[in-house]
C-alpha cells in the first residue's frame, strides 16, 4: 500500500486576501444593517444620546460575534469560505474561543493606526480619513512581507495562519 502525502499548505496571496475583506465589508454591512434595525426596534429609534453610544456598541458586539462565530464554528466566514480560505491555529481541529477573540481585537491594527491619526490630526473631512485608512490598510497589509510565512501581523500575533484550500474536484458520474 502505498502512502498518501497530504497536500503542502499554501498561504493565500495578500490580494486574494485583501480581496476577501472587500467582499466581507459588503457581506458585514448587511448583518450590520439588521443589527440596526433590530436595535431600533428595541429601543423604539431613541434619539437619546446614550442610545446613540448603545448602538455603536451593539454594532461591536455584533461584529464581534459575526466573525468570532464564523472563525470558531467552520475556520472561515462566507467571504472566505467563497475564496477558499481557511483560519487555522496549530494543533487544534477548531480555533479556541480565546484564540478568535484575540485576533478579533488584534485586526482592528487594520483600522486604529489611521482612526489614532485622524483623531490626533483633526481629521474630519472624508477624503482625508480615506486617504488616512487607505495608508493604514496598505501599511498592514504590508506586514505581510516581513513575516517568513507571509502571514498578517494579528495573524502572527494570535497564533494563527490563513492557508489556502484547493479547489473542490467534482465527482464524475
Amino acid at each position: 500500500m502505498q502512502a498518501t502525502n497530504p497536500a503542502p499548505v499554501v498561504t493565500p496571496t495578500i490580494l486574494r486576501r485583501v480581496t476577501v475583506m472587500l467582499y466581507e465589508a459588503l457581506l458585514l454591512l448587511s448583518v450590520e444593517m439588521l443589527a440596526i434595525a433590530f436595535y431600533m426596534l428595541v429601543t423604539l429609534n431613541s434619539q437619546h444620546p446614550l442610545a446613540k453610544e448603545g448602538l455603536k456598541a451593539w454594532l461591536l458586539l455584533v461584529t464581534a460575534a459575526y466573525f468570532m462565530w464564523c472563525w470558531i464554528d467552520s475556520g472561515h466566514t462566507l467571504a472566505m469560505k467563497t475564496w477558499r480560505i481557511k483560519i487555522v491555529k496549530l494543533g487544534y481541529h477548531k480555533l479556541p474561543f480565546r484564540t478568535a477573540a484575540l485576533r478579533f481585537l488584534l485586526a482592528w491594527g487594520w483600522f486604529a493606526p489611521a482612526l489614532l491619526a485622524c483623531w490626533a490630526f483633526g481629521l474630519h473631512g472624508k477624503a482625508q480619513i480615506a486617504i488616512a485608512l487607505l495608508v493604514g490598510i496598505a501599511a498592514w497589509a504590508m506586514t505581510a512581507l516581513l513575516d517568513k510565512d507571509r502571514q498578517f501581523l494579528h495573524d502572527r500575533l494570535a497564533g494563527t495562519r490563513l492557508i489556502g484550500l484547493p479547489k473542490r474536484v467534482k465527482a464524475k458520474s
